[in-house]
């Protein structure tokens, strides 16, 4: 037999006999953006851990995928309506009412959506980021406590089984040791992404906050906390920097300009190139994927959610990055920016 440790242990056994299996009583979910992207996620996640989808809330009503999960959710395209209805199953008792939320609408909403559903007497799964400033993120804090509810967040990088290996072999290190990393995130869009709500940094938080959170909370999670960053490059379609982290040196680089894609995964049909290298080692987590939002739910259905404390240091981080000014290419840079010739270096002083 393989030997554990502690940690490893931990999630072999939530994995085997999740805790919502041993005492379940299913609980009603409303979900809110479900005609969004990643809303057919937390449905299967819902219809995986064995709750119930009761209310559905998008201003559009291209909605049809709800059938494959029940016929029997009700769904609303005005906020007003879904907010009545809401209040209308609390008022009808603990079996009537919405247990827990899912909020996967825009980003700019996520924080008066939280607000509705503690409102509600209801806990909270929000979708990456939590909100787009740090300082919402003490208000609601106090808006938990006030309401006596948890709100959680989709980080589901946290629960990969390959990085849960690697977070584990890194804490067996000296805490003085530091690495040499490297991060690449290259997914192609179309031009319908900067006419959405994603492509308004107002709504969405920009490039780094709408793609890059999940990766900034996962370096952060493995490296610690940010003792310094600087912005290479930002612009609507890409943006790259560098982070001194407690132990690790970072130049990272996200893009959804499919001129940046390397030429063997073009080649191949690829839209996507997703790379982290630790010290010029590949650690590979291409795959996994699929079960990650239902384990999330798993998580947070058992009180182990992802909460407001973890969810800071990456809001606190792209926040930052946002607000900074590029300075442009120099030696420390990622090297796609050395490679791509619409790249332009920083000019002299």
């Amino acid at each position: 037999m393989g030997q554990y440790t502690p940690a490893s242990l931990l999630h072999s056994l939530c994995r085997t006999v999740p805790a919502w299996r041993s005492a379940h009583v299913e609980k009603n979910f409303a979900i809110t953006g479900v005609a969004g992207y990643v809303a057919p996620r937390h449905m299967k996640a819902i219809q995986d851990t064995g709750n119930r989808l009761v209310a559905a809330i998008d201003p559009n009503d291209s909605v049809g995928i709800l059938d494959r999960f029940s016929f029997d959710v009700r769904f609303f395209t005005e906020f007003e309506r879904f907010d009545r209805h809401a209040e209308k199953m609390r008022r009808q008792g603990e079996e009537d009412r919405v247990h827990w939320v899912s909020i996967c609408s825009p980003n700019y909403l996520h924080d008066a959506h939280i607000r509705f559903a503690l409102r509600m007497g209801a806990d909270v799964i929000c979708e990456k980021p939590l909100v787009l400033n740090p300082w919402n993120c003490d208000a609601l804090e106090d808006l938990e406590a006030e309401y006596g509810r948890k709100i959680c967040t989709v980080l589901q990088l946290r629960l990969h089984p390959a990085l849960i290996a690697l977070k584990e072999r890194l804490d067996r290190e000296p805490p003085s040791k530091k690495h040499e990393v490297c991060l690449t995130y290259c997914t192609s869009r179309g031009r319908w992404y900067l006419t959405s709500w994603k492509g308004n940094v107002e709504r969405s938080g920009g490039l780094v906050t709408n793609i890059g959170i999940h990766f900034f909370d996962m370096l952060t999670w493995l490296f610690g906390p940010v003792e310094q960053n600087e912005l290479h490059l930002a612009d609507p379609l890409s943006s790259s920097g560098t982070l001194e982290l407690e132990r690790a040196r970072v130049k990272w680089f996200l893009s959804i300009d499919r001129s940046f894609l390397p030429t063997e995964v073009s080649a191949a049909g690829r839209t996507t190139h997703r790379s982290i290298t630790i010290d010029g080692e590949e650690i590979d987590f291409t795959g996994g994927f699929t079960d990650l939002h239902t384990r999330v739910y798993e998580e947070a259905l058992a009180g182990r959610g992802f909460g407001i404390d973890v969810a800071r240091p990456s809001v606190q981080l792209t926040h930052d990055i946002r607000h900074a000014e590029p300075t442009g290419v120099c030696a420390e840079s990622h090297p796609f920016l050395h490679q791509h010739p619409s790249v332009l270096p920083m000019k002299a002083a």
